[in-house]
């Protein structure tokens, strides 16, 4: 009998953003620095309209300690899961 192995590949479990979700949470944490549509103003940078990708870059790197621009966002960054900051992510990639 010839047997074949096949490698075994394990993903790490992928989180379907919830743009709803995101929208509430951005209410509950967001809306007070970046605005109600997430333009931002003079003290706080516009986040409408980033994309996914580095919206969750920038979060991360706030989370790990490699962006230090702003302590509020350091703190406010460790109180959320990866899967909020998809959720936040999608939600702000979505407004223009």
């Amino acid at each position: 009998m010839n047997t074949t192995m096949l490698p075994m590949t394990l993903a790490a479990p992928v989180h379907a953003a919830d743009i709803a979700a995101g929208k509430a949470l951005a209410e509950e944490s967001c809306i007070d620095c970046h605005g109600d549509d997430g333009a931002g103003d003079d003290d706080y940078p516009a986040i409408a309209g980033m994309s996914v990708e580095k919206f969750t870059k920038a979060m991360q790197e706030y989370q790990n300690g490699t962006r230090t621009k702003s302590t509020k966002m350091t703190k406010e960054a460790k109180k959320v899961s990866a899967a909020q900051i998809a959720d936040l992510a999608a939600y702000y990639a979505k407004l223009k």
